[in-house]
């Protein structure tokens, strides 16, 4: 048994690590919607492509991913995703030396591209290393991990790029087309410097990787309580359809939370130089739903009790931001923070448990669900530049989102089980 723990222990830190990398380099795009509002003069939709971007990798590099992995198993496809990440980062350079959003765009979707094949990779491993009845609370010690990174990533790089920003904004409308470009152009070269860095970690980690003592688990490998006796084909799992359905509503919902709430932030009157700390208070919320899940899940509450309550909350709190001013409407929907945190580690499991087989391609489609984060903050950033609605109504779409997932808590979970 000590080995077992030993043998269990050195997979779960190495993959803690890289849920620290993936949540540091996915809440980045926090700070970059206002940097690149700014910086390249976009509408809030156009700014909410960041998002889009990044996301619609999983649903675009899901199933290769699942077909990659065949070939090269866990630990080098964890490698190889992170290889594909550090050239993300490197498009950042010439997409600042020239300003373009276009290369910019195409950074972040080669970063989700890698993102995808990591976390195609790494979530089976979480889910298989122990009793599935404890898998949330296995994914919400990972979620620890990526939410620290996720604090962390936008003070570090909003000191950076965000730094003066408000009086830029200012300065820049009385100036002329030459001036303007001039400083929005120094503007845009101040990412190169902390892409760069980011571009030679990920390369370093990935070498890493390559060379750790990372242990293989088999392709398909399950909990001894699979259903997949009769060769059940995929399609009849229904309530992994309606997981992944789940999953890319929670998605959307959290990206909206931690992605939108700067430059809403800033649309209600507050400065940048204060509004640039607000995706933080949401990621404190998100460690805060994690450690409660920690403690409470399985001893206190089952994983589906849990999720149903979160997403109740989650309705409550997008009503008291939309209806309430000021600080206390940015508390409401960073509070989103706390009802999202638990949702991953929750659905995931109920979503893939008894796949047998189908436990990879399973897999693949609840990855292929973080497209959520690329199609509803999309629809927000539409509804926000509609003048009879705005930032602070839009918020309104993550209701729905939040009902369905209560149903796959109390129901969905369990059909076709």
């Amino acid at each position: 048994m000590r080995n077992q723990n030993k043998y269990n222990l050195l997979p779960i830190i190495i993959i803690g690590v890289l849920f620290f990398i993936f949540g540091f380099v996915t809440w980045l795009n926090s700070t970059l919607i206002p940097y690149l509002q700014l910086a390249c003069e976009l509408s809030n939709f156009e700014a909410m492509l960041v998002a889009f971007a990044f996301y619609i990798s999983y649903f675009v590099l899901a199933i290769p991913s699942s077909w990659i992995l065949e070939k090269t198993g866990f630990k080098n496809g964890m490698s190889l995703g992170l290889s594909v990440m550090a050239i993300g980062s490197l498009v950042f350079i010439p997409a600042a030396i020239s300003r373009t959003y276009s290369l910019f765009l195409t950074g972040l979707f080669v970063q989700g591209a890698g993102l995808s094949l990591l976390q195609t990779a790494s979530n089976p491993y979480v889910t298989i290393l122990g009793p599935i009845e404890s898998a949330a609370k296995r994914m919400s010690i990972m979620g620890l991990a990526n939410k620290i990174a996720g604090i962390l990533s936008p003070l570090i790089l909003g000191a950076i790029i965000l730094k003066n920003t408000d009086e830029i904004e200012v300065s820049i409308i009385t100036m002329s087309i030459a001036e303007k470009n001039t400083i929005l152009d120094s503007l845009a070269h101040r990412v190169i410097e902390p892409y760069l860095i980011m571009t030679v970690v990920l390369f370093v980690l990935a070498v890493a990787i390559r060379f750790s003592g990372l242990p293989k688990i088999s392709n398909h490998q399950s909990d001894d309580k699979s259903l997949n006796k009769k060769q059940r084909g995929i399609f009849s799992y229904t309530y992994l359809w309606l997981g992944v359905m789940a999953l890319f509503f929670y998605v959307g919902v959290e990206v909206i939370a931690v992605d939108t709430i700067i430059t809403y932030g800033k649309s209600i009157g507050f400065e940048i130089s204060k509004a640039r700390f607000f995706a933080s208070f949401t990621l404190f919320g998100m460690i805060a739903g994690y450690v409660l899940g920690i403690i409470a899940i399985p001893k206190i509450i089952s994983q589906s009790k849990a999720l149903a309550i979160m997403a109740v909350l989650g309705v409550v709190f997008t009503l008291f931001g939309v209806v309430t001013q000021g600080i206390m409407s940015v508390i409401s929907i960073a509070l989103l923070g706390f009802a999202n945190a638990i949702m991953w580690p929750a659905i995931w499991p109920l979503s893939i448990e008894g796949l047998g087989k189908h436990t990879k391609l399973g897999s693949a489609f609840l990855i292929m669900a973080i497209a959520g984060g690329a199609i509803i903050p999309l629809v927000y950033g539409a509804l926000s530049d509609l003048p009879h609605i705005g930032t602070q109504i839009a918020y309104l779409i993550m209701i729905p989102c939040y009902l369905f997932i209560m149903f796959f808590a109390l129901k969905g979970y369990k059909i076709g089980r």
